[in-house]
């Protein structure tokens, strides 16, 4: 009988300009039971507040808590959407309240994460951390950006090519820990097998076009490859944050009725210490990639 098999692949680099990496991914372990789900997410610590990293690593630790906690005492097909958005409100106030506690300042994180159940992939996000889905060599974002930036090309005022060179880009309408109470974004989506998904902190996006995306996604051999070719273009570019990306690669899917059976699953997280320069760029990326970099970045 088929079983899902997916190969997932997370990296986080501190960049070239920050001297600390308030990113955080988070990858589901090795037991990866169908019927919980399973479930990616990357979060990205406000590097404008203080605590930027703990805010991050607070937030993914009390959102995979509370999802699996209901995951596993209830059926996934009827409360899936509902522990997302629990999860989201467990780690909107654990941050909350940790800021109370060391300072009067607030302390904040993006937060977007995949469950993957079967042939459904459940997406709940806050922020401008982004999760793209690369199919038939087409790119498509499934979140919006939570900023004042993307309001604007919500209303249409703004093009969203406009959007990564904008100096207001960055400026967040919702996020992790800034209030008590925030509501995120929660969408389904049927997924396909040889679909890509990429989860990324925007330190990633700004400097990477969307068909980019797809066009490295061809190019890579593994979900491992393609998340270092991605931070490491991020490197070329001179990034201005952190960048992390968590590289999901669907190979085949259960039938839903099947889920009880086995997962296959190749998981690794990866963060290196150093940058990865211009030279291991080019080992990374294959030859027919390198026009890449010589185009004109918007």
């Amino acid at each position: 009988m088929r079983q899902t098999e997916l190969e997932s692949y997370a990296t986080s680099h501190i960049g070239p300009v920050r001297e600390e990496n308030q990113d955080a991914v988070r990858m589901p372990d090795g037991a990866g039971l169908p019927e919980q789900g399973l479930l990616y997410a990357v979060a990205d610590g406000m590097g404008g507040y203080a605590n930027g990293a703990l805010a991050s690593r607070l937030a993914l630790d009390a959102f995979y808590e509370t999802v699996h906690d209901e995951t596993v005492h209830d059926k996934v097909r009827t409360i899936t959407q509902a522990a997302l958005q629990r999860g989201i409100a467990s780690a909107n106030l654990r941050v909350y309240k940790t800021s109370l506690q060391l300072s009067p300042s607030r302390m904040g994180t993006t937060l977007t994460a995949a469950l993957i159940c079967g042939e459904t992939l459940h997406v709940a996000h806050v922020g401008d951390s982004r999760l793209y889905l690369i199919r038939n060599h087409a790119t498509t974002c499934l979140t919006n950006d939570h900023t004042t930036v993307g309001d604007l090309v919500r209303m249409r005022v703004l093009s969203p090519d406009k959007v990564r060179g904008h100096a207001q880009r960055s400026i967040l309408t919702k996020g992790i820990g800034l209030t008590m109470f925030v509501k995120a974004d929660i969408s389904t989506h049927r997924l396909e097998e040889n679909d890509c998904l990429i989860l990324c902190s925007d330190g990633l996006w700004s400097v990477i076009e969307d068909d980019e995306f797809a066009d490295l996604a061809a190019a890579a051999p593994s979900a491992n490859y393609l998340s270092q070719s991605l931070i490491n273009l991020a490197l070329e570019r001179n990034t201005d944050d952190n960048i992390s990306a968590v590289v999901i690669y669907i190979h085949r899917l259960a039938e839903r009725s099947k889920l009880k059976n086995p997962v296959s699953l190749r998981n690794r997280v990866f963060s290196p210490s150093k940058p990865q320069g211009r030279h291991s760029l080019r080992r990374l990326i294959p030859d027919q990639v390198q026009r890449l970099l010589g185009r004109n970045h918007k």
